[in-house]
């Protein structure tokens, strides 16, 4: 692409907080005009005062698969293009398989596969004419191997790496890159409590990360400013670990 990076424009899902705010911080921090999306517009208020003049926010519910549409259209009006897209919304669930009910299931699925389907199939429309784009969906290790006590998520992410590459094969030809980052073990209050409060899986995360200690939230936003760069212009279809070796640890 021969813009210059402060003509690009992000679009972050989940933007306000962890990882998606992470992203949202290395895209600024490279110039990029960063929008970031979210239901808690507090939150993303909040976000926005951090990351400075280059962050815009708006409020969505990623679920709500019928606003989508007229939310990307608005979008288009106002900024003129999206040249990123990062489909970092998603939720997660930790319970026994067979507790599990349908609704669950499907809110999960709904969230993490069918928003991140229906929002890139509607910023698409605007990449195609332009002959360019970048979107980057967020997998997981639990797409790489099998976790307990996670079924709905794990089905999830993995249908997200198959709709990757498949987005990829599609769309390259186009000029429009897709490519997915799935997060090892990254170090938040959350994870941190969690791990604590269990040393046996504490210890079973480390023992099967070669490098022996969680990633950081800018591990990732690092990875993503990569993957949305000039840099990475001959990359696509990935699903990126980034995660300590711990895809392939033993």
């Amino acid at each position: 692409m021969s813009e210059t990076n402060n003509k690009k424009v992000a679009l972050i899902t989940g933007g306000g907080s962890g990882l998606g705010f992470a992203i949202a911080a290395q895209l600024v921090k490279d110039g990029i005009t960063t929008i970031i999306a979210g239901r808690d517009a507090a939150k993303l208020q909040q976000a926005q005062e951090q990351l400075g003049s280059l962050c815009f926010t708006r409020t969505c519910d990623v679920t709500n698969l019928a606003s989508l549409p007229e939310f990307v259209t608005a979008l288009m009006e106002e900024f003129g293009q999206i040249d990123i897209l990062v489909n970092n919304a998603g939720i997660n669930q930790k319970k026994e398989f067979t507790e599990v009910t349908d609704a669950e299931f499907q809110q999960i699925i709904t969230t993490n596969v069918c928003a991140v389907f229906a929002l890139s199939r509607e910023v698409v429309k605007h990449m195609l004419p332009r002959k360019s784009g970048c979107i980057i969906n967020i997998s997981s290790m639990a797409a790489q191997y099998g976790i307990p006590k996670v079924i709905a998520y794990s089905a999830s992410k993995t249908a997200i790496d198959g709709m990757t590459r498949a987005m990829a094969v599609e769309l390259s030809p186009h000029g429009i890159r897709v490519n997915a980052i799935a997060p090892g073990f990254i170090y938040s209050a959350m994870t941190a409590r969690a791990l604590d409060s269990d040393p046996e899986r504490k210890a079973k995360v480390f023992g099967r990360t070669p490098m022996g200690h969680m990633g950081q939230p800018e591990d990732i936003g690092a990875a993503a400013a990569f993957l949305a760069s000039d840099a990475a212009k001959y990359i696509t279809g990935v699903i990126l670990p980034v995660d300590g070796g711990n895809s392939i640890g033993f």
